[in-house]
């Protein structure tokens, strides 16, 4: 899973690794995943640059959030992936592509939000205890964003 992390988040792609992190940062506050979030967010702010106020305010409210109309019609994609992968319409592929997405871009997207949907389920299923000090995410982020998922982590707490 941390190869799959990996090739998603940290490998070449035309979409920033910032861009990618906050899909999954998204997708994980939808799925109400606190581990996933804290995690992805914390990774997100790293590779974006601010302290975490663009994968809040997307999380407030995506569609008026200080991203790119591209990422609006990303993030839109993703969170109609999250209810249903059915969701998705037409019409957001249009959106998506009139705002300067790639089809690969679109692809990503959805696969990044299908992957998280996984991966949340998967960390909540196994009672992943969600650190409460923000410090433990900030150092664990830097580590990620710049070695990626490919380097061997501690694992995760379980509730006993």
């Amino acid at each position: 899973m941390r190869a799959l992390a990996n090739v998603l988040l940290h490998a070449d792609s035309s979409l920033s690794r910032g861009e990618r992190e906050l899909i999954a940062a998204y997708v994980s506050a939808l799925n109400e995943c606190d581990f996933c979030h804290d995690s992805h967010a914390a990774v997100a702010s790293c590779h974006l640059g601010d302290e975490g106020s663009i994968v809040t305010a997307v999380v407030r409210d995506a569609y008026s959030a200080p991203v790119s109309p591209k990422m609006k019609a990303l993030l839109a994609i993703a969170a109609r992936v999250q209810r249903s992968g059915h969701d998705v319409r037409e019409s957001d592929i249009v959106r998506a592509r009139t705002e300067g997405a790639t089809d690969v871009e679109i692809h990503d997207a959805v696969l990044i939000a299908a992957a998280f949907c996984m991966f949340n389920r998967y960390v909540d299923g196994l009672g992943a205890v969600t650190p409460t000090d923000p410090s433990g995410y900030r150092e664990r982020a830097k580590h990620l964003a710049e070695h990626g998922y490919s380097a061997i982590l501690p694992q995760l707490p379980m509730r006993s």
